[in-house]
């Protein structure tokens, strides 16, 4: 099979060990985490029945996302970040020991299931700016947009994966068994951590952690192209993120399999853009790329959400995570095209803010709307106004719009950064 046709470039993994052992730990440490992910609510959905409770899941975590998000940035330019991702894994693992012991009580406890889900948010917030670092550091300037396609396929393959053997195993034998398997994907994706090279920590800043990080949103807003992306992807997400509400999306069909497959619909429609995006190596002008892929996953979501049909459900959610996977590619390119290295960890943690409050924000707003209104008109509603906030921003931020990487000064200056740099082997 061609890969020119298909739009995978292997490039990334063949020329670089150390991007190549990271990869593939969080292509396992993802199993496990997406199948936890769609458990948690489904059993907060047996244990309370209600749509609020399962949508604040969202709300208990906004702080420690936000907090340790800005945070973590900070540190991953200035710490050693293979330890700091090691660490933060290892606390993920605990996070999931919690789970599985309190699935196993006889009346398991829904304050736990909270308690846990603020300590893992912090955790990831803590480790995802310095795994993004470590991305850009260990793949060639020229190879970011292949790395983000392949990163793409990764979180896609592993969310269809993991969601759909979750989503099983939790109807059919109970959450304490996805709990326990994603403890084995812990153990092997640590394993492959710990074979990373040791790489020398980051310059320190003078001032101490707080000016670091006013050093780096001064960064962020001087540029409004970057910004935009930020706060496109924020507003997408708040407004149309439907995840916590498919248990009970899938209670409206007599299927046994509904909430397996509605899982498995995002990520199926990401796949399938991801491994048809040799287009993408056209497009020059990523902030346009954004704002058209953006629109098209509230559509996406509106549909999803309007519809009665079973079919038709699945249909509007292939085609917005399919328009969720093209953004990405161009949201990850251009940062690590435009950003420069000794920068990069801070505005990852400005980035994992975006797309991970938005979710979660997006959760707890679905699950309020869903309860004063109808479940229905909440995701209906939320896609519609996704796609309108999205030609406001676009308004508002013009250098996002016309972003191009053939003549944005940014790109130039890291491409020149990065061509002294070899941290490949």
């Amino acid at each position: 099979m061609n890969k020119r046709k298909l739009g995978v470039d292997l490039t990334p993994l063949r020329v670089s060990k150390q991007y190549r052992r990271l990869y593939f730990a969080g292509f396992i440490s993802a199993l496990g985490s997406q199948a936890t992910y769609v458990v948690v609510p489904f059993q907060l959905k047996q244990l309370t029945d209600s749509p609020l409770k399962v949508g604040a899941l969202g709300l208990v975590e906004l702080v420690p996302l936000v907090v340790f998000g800005l945070y973590g940035g900070v540190l991953a330019d200035r710490l050693n970040r293979r330890r700091l991702i090691i660490s933060m894994e290892q606390l993920l693992m605990v996070t999931t020991v919690v789970l599985f012991v309190n699935a196993l009580l006889s009346h398991p406890q829904v304050w736990i299931l909270y308690c846990d889900a603020m300590l893992a948010a912090a955790a990831s917030s803590m480790q995802s700016p310095s795994i993004d670092a470590l991305n850009q550091m260990f793949v060639p300037h020229d190879l970011q947009r292949s790395a983000s396609i392949l990163s793409n396929i990764r979180y896609t393959t592993a969310s269809i994966i993991g969601p759909a053997l979750g989503g099983l195993a939790a109807v059919a034998i109970g959450p304490a068994s996805v709990y326990a398997a994603n403890l084995v994907t812990f153990t092997f994706s640590l394993l492959l951590l710990f074979s990373l090279r040791a790489t020398s920590s980051a310059p320190s800043f003078e001032g101490g952690d707080f000016a670091a990080m006013k050093d780096g949103l001064r960064y962020a807003r001087s540029r409004p192209d970057i910004v935009g992306t930020y706060v496109i992807d924020l507003l997408a997400m708040i407004l149309a993120f439907p995840v916590v509400m498919l248990p009970f999306v899938a209670a409206r069909f007599h299927e046994t399999y509904a909430l397996a497959v509605l899982y498995c619909a995002l990520p199926l429609g990401a796949l399938v853009a991801t491994l048809t995006s040799s287009w993408t190596r056209r497009v020059h002008r990523y902030g346009r790329a954004i704002v058209v892929a953006a629109s098209i996953w509230g559509l996406g979501i509106a549909v999803f959400g309007y519809s009665s049909m079973l079919w038709l459900v699945l249909l509007g959610l292939v085609i917005a995570g399919g328009a969720d996977s093209i953004s990405g590619v161009f949201r990850s390119t251009m940062w690590n095209e435009s950003i420069p290295p000794d920068t990069r960890g801070r505005m990852a943690g400005i980035e994992m803010i975006s797309y991970s409050l938005g979710p979660t924000a997006g959760q707890f707003r679905a699950g309020v709307m869903a309860a004063w209104t109808t479940l229905r008109f909440s995701l209906t509603f939320g896609g519609l106004a996704c796609t309108g906030s999205v030609g406001i921003v676009t308004a508002a931020l013009p250098r996002l719009w016309t972003f191009d990487a053939r003549t944005d000064v940014n790109v130039a200056a890291v491409r020149e950064l990065r061509a002294r740099d070899d941290y490949s082997k």
